[in-house]
């Protein structure tokens, strides 16, 4: 399988942008469960990271944090919200394999964030993709340049899969 090659700097820059988009949303989680702080510390922790931090097992734990608080959580919109999260924290482990399912690393919280504000909304696919609109204007060039080392986002994945094929494909026209 080839490589893609990543420097430290790459994947700081892809999880500003993953953290960036996942924050919008946290209100939707905390909006059902105010109490639980595992999605805000997963964002927190990619910022962390995107501003300098090690890349350790800190930022592992406050992914699955995440991961398991979206399982827990009821409301679709804050399920969402959560994988957002969760997703920010797992952008830092982006891998260097030339596969397309890398590219739900990159941009996988962008989706999950526009889903969030789709279901708040009653399911409105033009929220979405304004939301969408929002983080192509948050990727700086060197996400876009990231982007552009992996192959185009696969097919699948239900409406997050097409959100995330939607921003890939507004990225890479840039």
């Amino acid at each position: 399988m080839e490589e893609v090659l990543l420097g430290k700097q790459d994947l700081r820059e892809v999880t500003s942008f993953a953290a960036g988009c996942a924050e919008v949303v946290l209100d939707v989680f905390a909006a059902e469960r105010p109490e639980d702080p595992r999605p805000a510390a997963a964002v927190g922790a990619a910022w962390e990271f995107a501003r300098g931090g090690e890349r350790g097992k800190v930022l592992r734990d406050v992914a699955w944090a995440a991961l398991k608080a979206a399982k827990e959580v009821d409301g679709p919109a804050a399920r969402e919200a959560a994988w957002a999260a969760m997703a920010a924290a797992g952008a830092a482990y982006l891998h260097p394999l030339a596969k397309a399912t890398q590219v739900k690393h990159i941009l996988g919280a962008a989706a999950h964030a526009a889903r969030a504000v789709e279901l708040v909304a009653g399911g409105d696919p033009s929220v979405g993709s304004g939301q969408l609109a929002l983080a192509a204007r948050r990727a700086t060039p060197g996400v876009v340049d990231v982007l552009r080392r992996y192959p185009a986002a696969p097919g699948g994945g239900g409406r997050v899969g097409a959100l995330i094929r939607e921003l890939d494909e507004v990225l890479r026209r840039r």
